[in-house]
């Protein structure tokens, strides 16, 4: 079996897959035009958030048999081309999820404090104490909109906090997330209207497209804080601004964005109550290393004809009776 990693990676993962008698080729940055004429030699496709498997390569692998994204989501796949294409694609849910969790804290303690700014007014000699008076987070009620792996992280961090934490994820059983130390909340107005915090943690998906809109922003409390680790396109980013400019949302936390890399001329940019990120929540030292080591993993349970763990198209595998 030939791979190719087409993404950085850490060396672990081609370390892992060698040892198995794995060939792998590891070629970051290559344009999709070069992608594409040297996608027929592989098995395998090994990519992060960088690499957009569109319908055009997955034609153009003739022996691929799996492409596995190295970290959470697989929306830079297109997973019905790939379905219909007989290749398996597969993911690393939770990786790289206690990273993503405490980014958000970061950013959420960020933007509690004003640390940015006030950083930003010591180094130029300035002492203005009175400009930067925060807020504790310690009986705030934070919600979290999405209760995967990283959201679950996200409430225990919470708690830790002493906050009052309010879940809502209507995929997720209610008991559930009261085995967690979450409130569930069935109604996403309620939350929104009941939250100091509210923080997103959802897959882009159709349903999930601009769930943070100026209808939903309407709904929350003035004077919000607003943060997003999750996909760009669950928050409509011009709602977002105009309520950050008019003080419905008291501030933001954004690491991810409609388009990436975001435009300088994205004038979310320009608000000083805004901390923002190029989409590193899920990016560590040893997040690196859980994702890495687990798509090797993933890719030598198909090698051996098993199913992987997380499939980002269930329905192809029982026609897939070649490899078991």
């Amino acid at each position: 079996m030939k791979v190719l990693i087409s993404d950085k990676l850490e060396p672990g993962c081609a370390s892992i897959l060698e040892n198995k008698g794995v060939e792998v080729d590891h070629k970051p940055g290559l344009s999709p035009g070069e992608l594409q004429a040297i996608i027929p030699e592989y098995d395998g496709l090994i990519v992060r958030s960088g690499t957009r498997v569109t319908e055009a390569l997955l034609q153009a692998g003739r022996r691929l048999r799996v492409v596995g994204r190295a970290g959470t989501g697989v929306d830079n796949i297109d997973v019905g081309a790939a379905t219909r294409c007989g290749v398996i694609v597969m993911n690393t849910p939770g990786g790289n999820s206690v990273s993503t969790a405490e980014h958000t804290f970061a950013m959420l303690m960020s933007l509690a404090r004003h640390i940015p700014q006030a950083s930003a007014s010591v180094k130029t000699g300035k002492w203005e104490r009175g400009q930067y008076i925060g807020i504790e987070l310690a009986g705030k009620t934070l919600g979290i909109l999405g209760l995967g792996k990283v959201g679950r992280e996200v409430a225990l961090r919470g708690a830790a906090f002493k906050m009052k934490v309010l879940g809502y994820d209507p995929y997720v059983p209610r008991d559930e997330l009261e085995r967690r130390e979450v409130q569930p909340v069935s109604d996403l107005a309620d939350l929104l209207a009941r939250a100091d915090i509210v923080t997103c943690h959802t897959p882009h998906t159709p349903e999930t497209h601009h769930l943070i809109s100026e209808k939903t922003i309407a709904r929350m409390k003035d004077g919000a804080i607003f943060i997003n680790t999750s996909r760009g396109k669950v928050q409509d980013e011009r709602a977002v601004f105009e309520a950050l400019t008019r003080g419905k949302l008291r501030a933001a936390g954004l690491d991810v964005w409609e388009e990436e890399p975001t435009s300088l001329d994205n004038p979310l940019l320009n608000l000083d109550n805004v901390v923002c990120t190029p989409h590193v929540a899920g990016v560590s030292e040893t997040a690196n290393r859980n994702i890495a080591v687990g798509v090797a993993s993933e890719i030598l349970r198909v090698m051996r004809g098993e199913k992987p763990k997380a499939l980002g198209n269930p329905d192809l595998w029982p026609r897939l009776t070649h490899l078991r």
